[in-house]
């Protein structure tokens, strides 16, 4: 088999592999921004969609006490509408396996999951749970982390709260809520900012939760699995600066890269500044190879798969953005650069 059949013929196994798979959407948002009204409508709504909602909760109470009906010896709870309500102030890894041994033995039936997390969270460890965990990685495709940001308050709330700017980070959609009680110019000035701090999540304006639930669903913006492309619009410009410790910035090539050389490089910057790396993820143009290679990282983990072949004529160049806080920006672009065909010598550790 040749090269390009057999990179077709994963694909297509990893394919059928992700379509066995229970997606997973994460919605986070901090402490007022509306992730509750949201997930009320999602929990009543008549959508009919079978989705199984987690409240990743840390506290002596539920966000909703109204809905979340807790009682001492019971954390699953059905809805009328067909969504499953569960509470974990426990491990994630184990509600996530105990929902699939139900839903495997028939006594559970959902098709996908909702993880609210807690206001004051950072969603990186929640995120990391689907990749951490061979089990869960099986089972559960990570399809999209979802945030909510109030239009009145998330300025200051991005200045005083560094959880908030990780939850903008993190995310592949963002959705600005009470957009009707804040002022234009401050809506304007905070789509500007969130631009600046995370250029690939799309802002979509929501008003008492009413989204589209559709719009939420199989967004596939987060799966180290599949074949994911940046979006050219957000990658008009090669830096992104911001006052706020979170910020953003894009290495764009129009040359090859060394793969082993790159590989050396990214590993060696992940051991020394992984933990302040929220996201990233690029589409590469590597030497020798004749498709595009996509990869995505959280954190210290980081994963690639091949993309689409190259097309012939087709101008190849690569594209990567990283989005994290105090992050040795031209560091990280001058290593990036020592990766071309032709720059030298590869990067020391």
């Amino acid at each position: 088999m040749s090269g390009d059949a057999s990179v077709v013929a994963a694909q297509a196994v990893a394919s059928a592999q992700a379509a066995k798979m229970i997606p997973v959407t994460i919605l986070t948002g901090f402490l007022g921004a509306g992730k509750t009204t949201l997930l009320n409508r999602i929990l009543t709504e008549r959508h009919g969609e079978k989705i199984a909602v987690i409240e990743n909760e840390f506290g002596q109470e539920g966000i909703d006490n109204e809905i979340l009906v807790q009682e001492a010896n019971e954390q699953i709870i059905e809805m009328n509408n067909g969504c499953i309500c569960c509470t974990v102030r426990g491990d994630l890894v184990k509600i996530l396996n105990d929902l699939y041994a139900r839903k495997k033995s028939g006594s559970l039936q959902f098709d996908r999951v909702l993880i609210e997390t807690t206001g004051m969270a950072d969603p990186g460890p929640v995120t990391q749970t689907f990749f951490m965990d061979d089990d869960v990685a099986d089972r559960y495709l990570l399809d999209a982390v979802i945030t909510v940001v109030d239009a009145k308050h998330g300025w200051n709330t991005l200045d005083a709260q560094k959880e908030a700017q990780s939850q903008v980070g993190f995310a592949d959609r963002i959705l600005m809520s009470k957009v009707d009680v804040a002022e234009a110019e401050q809506v304007t000035v905070l789509k500007q900012r969130i631009k600046q701090m995370n250029p690939r999540a799309p802002i979509t304006e929501v008003h008492f939760g009413q989204a589209d639930i559709k719009e939420l669903l199989d967004i596939r913006g987060f799966n180290l699995n599949s074949i994911l492309e940046i979006d050219p619009e957000f990658l008009t410009s090669d830096k992104h600066a911001h006052d706020g410790s979170v910020h953003s910035f894009v290495f764009t090539s129009d040359k090859p890269l060394d793969g082993a050389r790159l590989e050396e490089f990214l590993s060696a910057i992940l051991q020394v500044y992984g933990n302040d790396l929220l996201r990233y993820k690029g589409v590469l143009w590597l030497d020798g190879v004749e498709r595009r290679m996509v990869f995505q990282g959280v954190h210290m983990m980081m994963g690639a798969d091949a993309g689409k072949p190259w097309q012939a004529g087709e101008k190849r160049s690569s594209k990567m953005v990283f989005i994290g806080r105090k992050m040795p920006v031209q560091v990280i672009m001058d290593g990036l650069r020592q990766c071309e065909i032709g720059a030298g010598k590869a990067i020391r550790k």
